[in-house]
């Protein structure tokens, strides 16, 4: 089995290049009402130019696959490289049953953090419904993201909505 390895750098890099203007190889989700958006989808676009593996058989997949049409209209991907809960379950059960591809361990302590690493955030209605990259630390070791929806690059990670957040170590 080929060896792993996540590069934090490489996942940044990616954060920092399409944070502002999506990538246009893959599908732009718009936002309907207070639904949805394009967060997680980045994120995992994020995660993958790091290295992670797409992973397309099994109970536990993540992965894009691009049929290169017009609009990406024509593009598939799986529930969890597109929804923020699903990347979040997703990260932990690979960590837990130590499967294959990227891994996710929950932390609680913010100093524990480094580039690379993932925020999810939960809403008033109990749903882990955003997801964001950590690009950068401010001067007091405070995370900082890049996110879409809206789409922001290096802006501290507390969001006022958000009524608990949980920070993910990627591992590989």
């Amino acid at each position: 089995m080929k060896h792993l390895s996540y590069s934090r750098e490489r996942a940044v890099n990616y954060a920092i290049n399409f944070a502002a203007i999506p990538n246009p190889n893959f599908k732009y989700f718009i936002p309907y009402g207070d639904n949805g958006g394009d967060c997680t989808n980045f994120t995992s676009q994020c995660l993958n130019a790091g290295g992670a593996p797409m992973i397309f058989s099994g109970n536990n997949q993540w992965w894009y696959y691009n049929k290169n049409s017009k609009n990406n209209s024509l593009d598939k991907w799986s529930v969890s490289w597109a929804v923020a809960n699903s990347l979040y379950w997703y990260l932990k059960n690979n960590y837990v049953k130590n499967l294959y591809g990227i891994k996710g361990k929950e932390v609680s302590d913010i100093k524990t953090l480094e580039i690379g690493d993932i925020i999810f955030f939960k809403d008033s209605q109990g749903n882990i419904s955003h997801s964001a990259i950590i690009t950068s630390f401010d001067d007091y070791g405070i995370p900082l993201i890049a996110q879409h929806t809206p789409n922001v690059l290096n802006i501290p990670y507390m969001k006022k909505w958000a009524v608990e957040t949980f920070f993910i170590k990627i591992i590989l």
